[in-house]
């Protein structure tokens, strides 16, 4: 059994994607669009959503999540963050500093009783994560 997050973005899908193999690394394992669908799909009612991703299967480490354009509104990602374990300090400064380009700071890296490195933001998607060094 695996309980793996789907993410829901508002057309913006394919730069998260993107913007997740640049700053740590997530690896595509499966795309497709609306318009590749060998059947109908509620997406395509969207006028513009033909080329938006219908669903990406993204590996993070030994993680995989899943993602895609919503076409039914404007998603929000409200009440989970993703937590993203790291091995080691300098890889949870670089990870931090790069899911936060664009986005906000929520707490700045810091030691904490539980971690030598932990710190919460949001990406310029509006997706949470928490970051932090295994002890």
């Amino acid at each position: 059994m695996a309980v793996q997050p789907y993410l829901f973005f508002d057309g913006t899908c394919e730069e998260a994607v993107e913007f997740y193999k640049r700053a740590i690394g997530a690896e595509v394992n499966m795309l497709m669009r609306y318009k590749d669908s060998p059947q109908p799909q509620p997406g395509m009612a969207k006028s513009g959503y033909e080329n938006k991703i219908m669903h990406a299967n993204v590996r993070i480490g030994d993680s995989v999540v899943m993602a895609a354009d919503d076409c039914s509104g404007h998603p929000a990602f409200q009440g989970f963050s993703l937590s993203l374990t790291v091995k080691n300090e300098a890889e949870a400064d670089r990870a931090f500093a790069a899911l936060a380009e664009g986005g906000q700071v929520k707490m700045p890296l810091t030691k904490t009783f539980f971690s030598p490195k932990f710190g919460m933001l949001a990406d310029r998607f509006g997706v949470a994560w928490m970051v932090h060094v295994s002890p």
